[in-house]
């Protein structure tokens, strides 16, 4: 592992609490090269919160201290507009007749030690009802818009929103049937789980801890076949795991048969070895045995593609790509996987093109 990222390993588990110590190699540390990778893995406001505790003679130099709150800022402000948007969210579609929850995003900012320093996104809503009946709804506020297998596009405000009708799906059409199965028998509960938002922003519904050690391991699952995970994406899982209560014998037992059952067993030890390894969680927080040879492929595939695989340009730049060349993109980026994952990296083109020849067939966009 090379130097500077072995050290920002050490002083990023310092920063989420897993290390309660300052280390020693942070006197080596070149704060520029950090800073890069932080930014690269969408992790400034996470590291800053590290370095607001530092004893001066370790802390980056002025000029770039100064850059590093200025974004640490404008990240705290993001989070309070989705704080605020997400209420706004909620509150429409309960009017509208749709129960509903936050996926990730600010739910899974409330896990943070400080809820203000998560890298925000978009604002991911699941819609209870069905597809027919959301979709119904979206086309009459906001017509013609693309639908994807499990969300559409409902650009009513500045945040962008994803209405889902289902919260995931795998591309392997057997363990897709299973887990579409599962979510239609939790979801009612996440529908009701109203947590309290920081500073008085309000109320929003959120799925519980327990939801989301599964949910979150198929979401991430699902992107290393689509873009790319970066290690913003598994420090939320981390939070899932450490404030999860599934590590008790009985519940442990039942969630690894669930994960067998769900094809997310092999990649939930890939998993591991990234938490453990770069994010320092701990055995008695853990939900499968370490994978050390799947989990050092993960991590590098990580460390390369930086948040959701932006910055991963081995197969060209993806700016301005048309649909044929992103199909084929995709396809020869999956070909890496499948040594790993064979079940899902080979259903992924296949799940492509049947759902595109399902949309044709119902003549939907």
């Amino acid at each position: 592992m090379l130097k500077q990222q072995k050290i920002f390993f050490e002083f990023l588990r310092f920063c989420i609490g897993s290390a309660k110590e300052i280390s020693g190699s942070l006197k080596e540390a070149d704060w520029k090269e950090l800073y890069a990778i932080a930014q690269k893995q969408a992790l400034l406001g996470v590291l800053f919160y590290g370095i607001r505790r530092l004893p001066k003679e370790l802390a980056p130099e002025q000029k770039l201290l100064m850059q590093w709150m200025a974004m640490a800022e404008m990240i705290r402000k993001q989070n309070i507009k989705l704080f605020q948007d997400s209420v706004k969210v909620c509150q429409n579609f309960e009017n509208e007749g749709f129960a509903n929850c936050i996926l990730k995003g600010q739910g899974n900012a409330l896990l943070y030690p400080d809820p203000y320093m998560r890298t925000p996104g978009d604002i991911d809503i699941y819609l209870a009802g069905g597809r027919k009946r959301v979709m119904e709804y979206v086309n009459k506020v906001c017509p013609n818009q693309v639908m994807r297998y499990h969300h559409v596009d409902f650009p009513v405000m500045k945040t962008a929103i994803e209405v889902h009708f289902t919260p995931s799906y795998m591309f392997f059409p057997i363990h897709n049937r299973r887990m579409q199965k599962w979510f239609k028998e939790v979801m009612d509960l996440q529908c009701s789980n109203v947590v309290v938002l920081p500073d008085g922003y309000g109320e929003i519904t959120v799925p519980t801890t327990s939801f989301n050690v599964i949910y979150i391991l198929s979401h991430l699952y699902r992107h290393v076949f689509t873009e790319g995970i970066g290690l913003r994406q598994l420090i939320d899982y981390y939070f899932v795991l450490v404030k999860s209560e599934e590590r008790r014998v009985k519940n442990l037992t039942a969630l690894q048969r669930e994960l067998k059952y769900l094809g997310l067993w092999k990649f939930a030890g890939a998993v591991m070895y990234v938490l453990h390894e770069a994010l320092g969680l701990s055995e008695a927080k853990m939900i499968a045995p370490i994978d050390v040879n799947e989990g050092r492929f993960l991590l590098a595939e990580i460390m390369q593609g930086g948040n959701f695989g932006q910055y991963d340009t081995r197969l060209g730049s993806k700016e301005n790509e048309g649909k044929l060349h992103r199909y084929l993109r995709m396809s020869l980026r999956n070909l890496r996987f499948v040594k790993h994952y064979p079940t899902e990296a080979l259903s992924e083109p296949l799940f492509r093109t049947w759902f595109a020849l399902w949309k044709n067939i119902h003549g939907i966009r």
